[in-house]
């Protein structure tokens, strides 16, 4: 069973996300803030992350960022869940390294959808 760590500081879009995917088959963790799903990201390790952008003290950048420069982290497929639509916002995540970049509201069956495409 694959494991997804959903970094999210929204309780209800971070609890219907983790649902959504515990219903299609896989265990999640969840964190409220970019600095706890970085300390969440080492025990166990997930198989992917799902990361906002928008968030207080580290941001979604910044969690990617700091990932991307450890040898133990910098594999691990990272999503972007936001609700940034600007093309910069896409195209710097993009830059970052993310697999794949979601836009709020999403449908379930396209993050599903997305999720088992960068766990390829």
């Amino acid at each position: 069973m694959k494991t997804i760590l959903v970094i999210e500081d929204n309780p209800e879009i971070r609890e219907n996300t983790a649902e959504i995917l515990e219903l299609s088959g896989f265990k999640v963790v969840t964190a409220s803030s970019g600095q706890e799903g970085l300390a969440m990201t080492y025990d166990p390790m997930p198989d992917i992350i799902l990361c906002d952008i928008m968030m207080s003290q580290i941001d979604g950048y910044e969690v990617i960022r700091q990932l991307k420069r450890n040898p133990l982290t910098a594999s691990i497929p990272f999503v972007y869940l936001t609700a940034k639509v600007e093309k910069d916002e896409l195209k710097l995540a993009m830059d970052l390294g993310a697999c794949a970049y979601i836009r709020k509201p999403f449908d379930a069956d396209d993050l599903v959808r997305t999720v088992n495409h960068c766990l390829l």
